[in-house]
């Protein structure tokens, strides 16, 4: 733990319905993003990048691949001496029917003890299912020159938007004096990032109060950052300037893909002074026939391209038959169209095939198509 004796908890056990079959099997945080990428890359690479050493990864539902990904730390130079990423599942309980995480909070007072045995100054706790680049060591440091007791990580979005999320208002200096959750009529567009910074010992308190507390929800929204603010507590909001997607539904998850096809574009996976770091998969490059026809897209290695792609991502090997059309489209790893298919306005999940002459999404349609079986096409 270089980065002034602070460890850090990412809470990546959550269910991830919204994205319907892509998380059917796998944890949200496993899911594929950007050609190559699982979305718990972006946090644990931070992380790296942010001088932390020691990375607790909370995993719950569908996370037995994710379990094994994340263990290999390695993938994020967090394998060395007094380094390492941990897999920290619920704990057994004898009188319980499912061991779950009850709440965010409850998910950290499960861990207390593995957290002392590192006797951090300060925890960072993070979303595992949010995709941006960011410099913790930045916000600790913001965190020490106000002494406070907790600092939240904010980001500005359209005040139209406000009340979907968890608003942190302020008073000029950045001190927080409320925090409503998805406000009717929001007073602030300071959209919390589910990204906390405590001093170890003040959280610690309040978790064990949190504990014996029958009515808590057991969640740092609802219950830890009132209780603070209720005790005047030093709670100070840090702006981040950057890119950040909660990729919590289809359409956002195709949004945040689109995005990398933007002229430079905030997230740039190319920047080598921030690396995100993944893993190696063994892949032939990627192939581009001559009859092919591709504008704008975001094309991985060990895809094969015949058809026609434009302002689309594939990632590791997706495949385009000749005289298929993949338009404004997402294909994730493994994805198959085949000769003279045509795909609009679509994620096509991971394996999944989609046969001759077939047609699927419309250029018209209001939402992302999901794609998550095989589509039968012409025999």
């Amino acid at each position: 733990m270089k980065q002034d004796n602070m460890l850090a908890m990412i809470l990546a056990g959550g269910r991830g319905s919204r994205l319907h079959e892509l998380t059917s099997k796998v944890a949200k945080p496993a899911v594929s993003y950007g050609g190559k990428y699982r979305i718990i890359d972006f946090p644990l690479s931070n992380c790296a990048n942010s001088g932390i050493d020691v990375v607790g990864v909370l995993t719950q539902y569908e996370s037995v691949l994710l379990n094994s990904y994340v263990s290999a730390g390695r993938r994020w130079g967090l394998d060395a001496k007094d380094s390492g990423v941990y897999v920290l599942p619920p704990r057994e309980k004898a009188d319980a029917e499912l061991n779950v995480y009850r709440g965010t909070a409850d998910a950290i007072s499960q861990n207390i003890d593995f957290i002392d045995s590192f006797a951090p100054d300060y925890l960072l706790i993070l979303s595992g299912d949010h995709i941006y680049k960011m410099n913790y060591a930045k916000m600790l440091a913001y965190h020490k020159e106000h002494k406070a007791d907790a600092t939240i990580a904010v980001i500005p979005v359209p005040m139209k938007e406000a009340s979907r999320f968890g608003i942190m208002n302020t008073h000029e200096d950045g001190r927080i004096y409320e925090f409503e959750e998805k406000p009717a009529e929001p007073k602030s567009n300071l959209a919390s990032m589910g990204i906390y910074i405590f001093s170890w010992k003040t959280l610690r308190r309040l978790l064990l109060a949190d504990i014996k507390n029958p009515d808590s929800h057991h969640d740092f929204g609802k219950d830890i950052i009132p209780v603070m603010l209720g005790e005047g507590k030093s709670l100070y909001a840090y702006q981040f300037k950057g890119y950040w997607k909660d990729v919590g539904t289809i359409d956002s998850l195709w949004e945040a893909n689109m995005d990398l096809l933007r002229p430079n574009n905030e997230l740039d996976l190319n920047d080598r002074t921030w690396k995100i770091y993944t893993e190696d998969v063994t892949a032939l490059p990627q192939y581009i026939s001559a009859d092919a026809v591709v504008k704008n897209a975001f094309i991985t290695q060990g895809c094969v391209v015949e058809g026609e792609v434009k302002n689309s991502v594939l990632f590791t090997g997706a495949k385009v038959g000749a005289g298929a059309k993949v338009i404004d489209s997402v294909l994730m790893p493994g994805a198959v169209v085949e000769e003279g298919a045509i795909v609009t306005r679509a994620l096509v999940a991971d394996d999944v095939q989609i046969g001759k002459q077939a047609v699927v999404g419309s250029a018209d349609s209001e939402h992302i198509e999901l794609v998550a079986k095989r589509v039968k096409g012409a025999e």
